[in-house]
């Protein structure tokens, strides 16, 4: 399994950012075909205290291959655009692959 990592900085306004995320731009991400699964983690702190990073969201694939169709299509590219338009500043996408232990 592949996945498909957003994370994001505390955003200047939270509640803007949540109306935002929950409202549109996760609707348009879970469109997107190919995707199985879809976590959405709020981060409330570190074992130091207070985090940087305010929300973690985990997409899961079946394949490299599957994520990149996924992202060629007309909902990949809608939500692309989106996160970069609303939240392009504070997010850090990565890519993983789940390891079975």
């Amino acid at each position: 399994m592949v996945k498909l990592i957003a994370l994001y900085k505390q955003p200047e306004d939270k509640q803007k950012f949540d109306e935002h995320y929950f409202n549109t731009h996760a609707p348009i991400t879970k469109k997107i075909p190919g995707l199985r699964k879809m976590e959405v983690t709020r981060i409330v702190g570190s074992p130091m205290g207070e985090s940087d990073y305010y929300l973690l969201c985990e997409m899961y694939y079946d394949s490299h291959e599957s994520l990149k169709n996924a992202m060629k299509t007309d909902e990949g590219k809608a939500s692309g655009r989106d996160v970069m338009k609303f939240a392009g500043d504070i997010v850090t996408l990565m890519i993983g692959e789940e390891l079975d232990e």
